[in-house]
């Protein structure tokens, strides 16, 4: 079984992880994914968007996703997780997200046991950011 943790059951929550999107954060994911978009940095050109201010990049949202599924699951996920993702609004520079999940199916295979997680990324209104369905198979 692949470690850290036991194997799931279905209504097992994940996360909460808390996190503060702050303007470093967004730059050095910047740097690191050369998107240097004004939308994410500059707060003068941001302002005039329809956004009113600088937003994250998507898949740093994505990245705290895969950080509550990487604690949960562990080596498996980094192996074998697939995430699939709809982004349903922008996370602002500045405030905060809650990532969270729930699995919802934990099916015994020959090849290990399929797990299905339900993942959403809120803002402190509660409002989704980002839903998602992760997808990892555990080893015995």
């Amino acid at each position: 079984m692949d470690e850290p943790g036991t194997i799931p059951e279905v209504g097992e929550t994940l996360g909460p992880l808390d996190i503060l999107v702050t303007p470093e954060r967004v730059r050095a994911y910047a740097d690191a994914a050369h998107d240097h978009n004004p939308i994410h940095l500059d707060a003068a050109f941001a302002a005039t968007t329809h956004f009113g201010g600088p937003i994250a990049h998507g898949m740093l949202l994505l990245a705290y996703l895969a950080r509550v599924l990487g604690e949960r699951f562990g080596r498996a996920w980094v192996e074998n997780g697939a995430l699939e993702a709809r982004f349903r609004g922008p996370a602002m520079v500045g405030t905060s997200v809650r990532v969270h999940g729930t699995v919802r199916t934990v099916i015994e295979a020959l090849d290990g046991i399929q797990v299905e997680c339900a993942m959403q990324c809120a803002d402190p209104s509660g409002q989704t950011l980002v839903q998602a369905t992760a997808r990892v198979r555990l080893h015995r």
